[in-house]
């Protein structure tokens, strides 16, 4: 399902705001009045710390809402990390009279009432990203989040095979918040591929996927385990392997152990080509916005396509999208992030990085 990724033209227009962080768009006011009134989908995103929500996310979500129901209306809202603020913002769209919710929540657990007072209210919801539990729902979609960890852990472990460190020293493993189910999967996955393989010195579950505390929880494991004794390091996403960084940078590392990522962010993409991050996960958020906005727009018109997974959340079946992640290490850049237009060349390729560009094959 790899598509480019196509520049987003036409702002689109936003007017009021919801609780919290929150906007309403309507994608082509002109068209709206030519077509009367349209169906209200509201799109929650869990934080701003990580960049994809707010660069990727929304406004892939809302450019393809755009192009299926020109007269449909988005409210939008981030939670910034903060359930309760979430909880708000999902009853102000369910008040506004919000036909479909795409909800990505902050504790995947605790939102299973809200999901039941849109099921009282008779309208759909779909789990964007993360896993909904304790409820039943219309559709899940996401990527293979246990193959994310799989392809992590073996990234890691052939580094550290090529290193010949695999048996030499203890790796530190940073995983992402207890509340995000999709954390779990990750870790499954990671511990899938290095169980027995590896020794694990320390291991964290990160709350709220935070870089600082990340930051925190490697500075602990190099005071535990020793900075000589740290082979590498298993961080669940791109964010987190920052905060990892600069722990390091602070205990006097002057090469990097591997360490890996995901979400390929632009600064770690940049790490990656400069040498003190191993790969990331690259994941087509693109594919993953669209489908959920098809979806939406479908529930809206009272439609409900197939799915072709099925995923249990602890309560029941849900229908699911479950899309494929990649590896990414310094020399898949260009055949894949660039290669989809996802950052340009010259986003990513400073001066400082310049020659490791070239060496990349990044033009």
């Amino acid at each position: 399902m790899r598509r480019g990724m196509l520049a987003i033209s036409g702002a689109a227009l936003l007017f009021g705001a919801a609780c919290g962080n929150s906007s309403t768009t309507e994608a082509n006011p002109s068209e709206a009045k030519a077509g009367g009134a349209g169906k209200t989908i509201a799109l929650f995103t869990p934080e701003s710390k990580t960049t994809r929500y707010e660069a990727f996310d929304r406004p892939l979500f809302e450019a393809k809402v755009g192009e299926l129901c020109p007269d449909c209306k988005i409210l939008y809202s981030n939670a910034d990390q903060d359930a309760v603020k979430q909880q708000q913002q999902v009853e102000a769209a369910l008040t506004q009279g919000a036909d479909v919710l795409v909800l990505d929540a902050v504790d995947a657990a605790a939102v299973a009432p809200l999901v039941n007072q849109a099921k009282q209210k008779k309208i759909p919801v779909i789990a964007y990203d993360r896993l909904i539990s304790g409820i039943d729902y219309e559709y899940f979609v996401s990527f293979n989040n246990v193959r994310v960890g799989e392809m992590q852990g073996q990234a890691l472990l052939d580094a550290l095979t090529a290193n010949g460190t695999a048996d030499k020293g203890e790796i530190v493993m940073l995983h992402g918040s207890p509340t995000d189910p999709s954390s779990a999967d990750y870790k499954k996955g990671a511990h899938n591929v290095l169980d027995g393989k590896v020794k694990i010195g320390r291991e964290f579950d990160t709350p709220d996927w935070s870089p600082d505390k990340a930051q925190q929880e490697m500075e602990q494991a190099i005071t535990a385990i020793g900075r000589d004794n740290i082979v590498g390091v298993l961080s669940a996403n791109d964010g987190m392997a920052s905060g990892a960084i600069a722990a390091m940078k602070r205990a006097g590392y002057k090469t990097m152990p591997p360490i890996t990522g995901q979400d390929a962010e632009l600064a770690a993409v940049q790490r990656i080509l400069g040498g003190e991050q191993y790969m990331t996960i690259y994941l087509n958020i693109r594919a993953e916005a669209e489908k959920s906005a098809e979806l939406a727009v479908a529930l809206a018109k009272g439609e409900k396509p197939a799915a072709p997974d099925k995923v249990n959340n602890g309560t029941a079946d849900i229908p699911s999208f479950l899309l494929d992640p990649v590896a990414v290490t310094a020399d898949k850049i260009a055949d894949t992030i660039i290669k989809d237009d996802f950052y340009k060349a010259s986003d990513v390729c400073t001066p400082e990085l310049k020659d490791a560009c070239a060496k990349a094959g990044i033009q």
